[in-house]
């Protein structure tokens, strides 16, 4: 196989904050999710403490796309280096290497460079893997200066929790509730609107309104990924309500002798500029973390309910 033209590019950036920060977040891919825009979902195949594969899903110039990827982590040097084993056409080859560079006074520069072959050395394809990376990367980028400068605090902005219930019923009906969100407007009632669109089999990109208990509208935009056989759904919301930043999701259907167990998921990184915009002057993150978690323990603990009812009604006129 002939391998066309090498496009290379190099993005970086200056953080302010120590090097050995920045590489912990760029070294932990399976947070990256919760903390990059562009990244939907990352599933870990193997790793040994320094070699490692992953699958990932992320999205591109407005597509999901999906490749698997190989990484060596070299945290005495702070550099990793990465491979994509199984890429995602137009892209032919991928390779590219993030490293972090002590400055003066405890700052860093962050550098991530990719190396890349399109198929055919088409020139739209080119431009189109190049405007992908230009992106994806500056996201990237702008993202991790921007957690890394508020390391001591993300404690305070990240939540992570989950609700679960109890079903006496098959795992299958409990799942299909869940995969079919587009029927989700007609089965829950605080879904009002849901637009949902799967050009790749459990690929589910939708835009969802959603009631609130005040008898607000918020609208989100999420990647669903579906993984049936596993009983799993992963999310990311790509649009999110104010008091977000950012919110990703699982919901885990776990099937055991006497029945299933569906779990709900919730990771959410506060955005705290909007904490007094939205609940009023007197609120502080640690009010805006009890809205969160009621807000969206008491919607999905709702959805659960409604899976558990779908399930064991079906079983009873069986």
């Amino acid at each position: 196989m002939s391998i066309g033209r090498v496009h290379r590019t190099t993005h970086s950036v200056q953080v302010d904050a120590a090097a050995g920060v920045v590489y912990g977040l760029i070294s932990d891919a399976v947070q990256w999710p919760l903390y990059f825009p562009p990244n939907v979902n990352v599933e870990r195949l193997e790793f040994d403490g320094t070699h490692e594969r992953l699958r990932m899903w992320a999205t591109a110039n407005g597509e999901v796309r999906s490749w698997i990827s190989e990484r060596v982590q070299d945290p005495q040097e702070r550099r990793i280096e990465f491979r994509q084993t199984v890429p995602q056409a137009p892209v032919e080859t991928m390779y590219g290497t993030w490293i972090v560079e002590e400055r003066p006074g405890g700052t860093s520069l962050l550098t991530l460079l990719h190396d890349f072959t399109v198929v055919g050395d088409r020139p739209d394809d080119v431009a189109w893997v190049e405007s992908a990376c230009d992106t994806n990367s500056r996201a990237e980028l702008d993202n991790i200066k921007r957690l890394a400068e508020r390391w001591t605090r993300l404690d305070e902005l990240v939540l992570s929790f989950e609700d679960s219930v109890r079903i006496n019923g098959p795992a299958e009906l409990v799942y299909d509730f869940l995969y079919r969100v587009g029927d989700w407007p007609d089965l829950i009632p605080h879904v009002s609107r849901l637009d949902l669109t799967e050009d790749s089999p459990g690929v589910q990109i939708m835009s969802m309104d959603t009631l609130t208990a005040d008898g607000s509208t918020h609208t989100t935009e999420s990647v669903r990924i579906c993984f049936p056989h596993a009983g799993r759904i992963v999310y990311k919301q790509t649009t999110t309500p104010a008091l977000m930043e950012a919110h990703t999701g699982e919901w885990s259907v776990v099937p055991d002798e006497t029945g299933v167990t569906v779990v709900s998921q919730h990771s959410v990184v506060l955005r705290e500029e909007a904490v007094t915009r939205v609940l009023g002057p007197a609120a502080d993150l640690t009010t805006a973390r009890r809205y969160v978690r009621q807000a969206l323990g008491r919607n999905s603990t709702a959805t659960l309910e409604l899976a558990r009812q779908h399930a064991e009604s079906a079983i009873h006129v069986l």
